[in-house]
């Protein structure tokens, strides 16, 4: 089994989602078209940590080359051989429609071939709430772990998509044990004014919160990012809620600002930002190129500690 210790710089946030994730049981995870290095490789490292059971769906002959070439052990791990990466989504979904996985992993398929499968309307993954994405981050010198939301499904969200967007991260920070979230709700003003709509839709999610539209979790908004973010930001403007200079979850206008968000903290604060989706029948993975092993290794940490814990709720109510 892999080494989880920690660098001579402490244990990171990820490594402690990392830990919790090897304490319950590996969550069964179909990986859709895992035919490059990267995805393979962080299949693998993923169930060599106990966090997953990869089952591959890839053209077998394929994967199998890119094992030997890059010298990967896919000696006790199932692969179910189909034609192509479209063949390969498709099948993915299937296995899970069937109750043969508890988490989907993207391989080196584009996202839009896996999540055309997810969406389909009569044979896909959809559940009466959006899909959105969040991405998981380490930020160096920041106390808590930090979630951006949506910064990669939804485009420019309506307000009803956005309390579905808002009700994902809480769930997910919830239910893999980080407590209450404070949500902050952002935007480029922490005022309302009908010149920046999102200001007026930042207020609306909060009194729907109020009203129990939004559960789970403390909300604020708008608040501007510094001063969601900077206990001393929010001193400034004058701003007193649970929310303000100390926010754990970040609720994006649109998707613009959001990708803009997480790739500034990725390449100049060096943040690691995992990724994972929400609102289908199971939580999905979705990695990148780009991925560090640490950002691939806490995705599936997430999906993995959120699928027990809807594993436990089922229990509980059966």
């Amino acid at each position: 089994m892999a080494d989880t210790t920690a660098t001579t710089h402490g244990a990171s946030k990820y490594d402690r989602l990392i830990t919790a994730a090897q304490e319950v049981p590996s969550a069964v995870t179909i990986v859709a078209h895992p035919c490059d290095e990267t995805s393979l490789r962080g299949a693998l490292e993923a169930a060599e940590y106990r966090l997953i059971v990869p089952v591959l769906i890839g053209p077998e002959s394929k994967i199998r080359q890119v094992a030997a070439d890059n010298r990967l052990d896919l000696r006790s791990h199932e692969i179910i051989d189909v034609p192509h990466s479209h063949a390969a989504a498709a099948q993915a979904v299937t296995l899970i429609r069937e109750g043969r996985g508890e988490l989907l992993m993207k391989g080196s398929l584009h996202t839009d071939e896996l999540m055309r499968e997810v969406t389909a309307s009569a044979t896909g993954l959809r559940t009466e709430r959006r899909i959105s994405h969040v991405f998981v981050m380490d930020v160096p010198g920041h106390a808590d772990t930090l979630f951006i939301t949506d910064a990669a499904i939804n485009i420019f969200p309506d307000l009803d998509v956005k309390r579905d967007i808002v009700q994902n991260a809480i769930d997910l920070w919830v239910m893999i044990g980080l407590g209450e979230p404070r949500v902050a709700i952002v935007s480029a003003v922490e005022t309302v004014t009908t010149k920046i709509p999102s200001t007026i839709e930042a207020a609306a999610l909060c009194k729907m919160a109020e009203r129990g539209q939004i559960t789970g979790g403390v909300l604020d908004g708008p608040l501007a990012f510094d001063n969601a973010i900077s206990p001393e930001a929010a001193q400034i403007k004058g701003l007193t809620s649970q929310v303000a200079g100390q926010a754990q979850i970040i609720v994006v206008p649109d998707l613009e600002a959001g990708n803009m968000l997480a790739k500034n903290l990725s390449f100049l604060s060096h943040a690691d930002a995992a990724g994972i989706v929400l609102g289908a029948r199971v939580p999905i993975v979705l990695t990148s190129r780009a991925d560090s092993v640490r950002s691939r290794l806490a995705s599936c940490a997430v999906a993995t500690l959120y699928a027990a814990a809807r594993r436990r709720l089922t229990q509980v109510a059966a």
